[in-house]
């Protein structure tokens, strides 16, 4: 009796680590998908003028929106949506910012994927 109830408890214990686990990943998967930025700290990085950082605040805040719908998305649509959504925010900065400020953008946008395991 005493190894059927031990038993019972190592296979119940295994069931919830595993559990947990898969809660974990879908939580950090979701969080990889958050691209809110401080506009602050990205206007001085890219040296942004003041209309400048009124229309990249509205590109980002669309670009996060369709980011988080790629994040609930299930995964064989995740990865379009994450392309479409990518190739739209890009092509919307390149209208607003100058070569410059756009080469500086693109890098940060990289490392950004790059960072978080996005780039697969």
């Amino acid at each position: 009796m005493k190894r059927l109830f031990l038993t019972v408890v190592a296979v119940l214990s295994m069931t919830m680590t595993f559990a947990e686990d898969e809660k974990l990943n879908t939580v950090n998967s979701v969080n990889a998908y958050n691209m809110d930025v401080n506009y602050g700290k990205l206007a001085d990085c890219l040296g942004l003028s003041m209309d400048q950082l009124e229309s990249v605040q509205d590109i980002h805040t669309s670009f996060c929106a369709e980011m988080m719908n790629a994040a609930s998305a299930n995964a064989d649509e995740r990865k379009a949506m994450v392309e479409k959504a990518v190739e739209k925010d890009l092509k919307h900065m390149r209208y607003v910012l100058t070569t410059d400020q756009y080469r500086k953008y693109l890098m940060l946008i990289n490392a950004t994927f790059n960072n978080r395991g996005l780039n697969k």
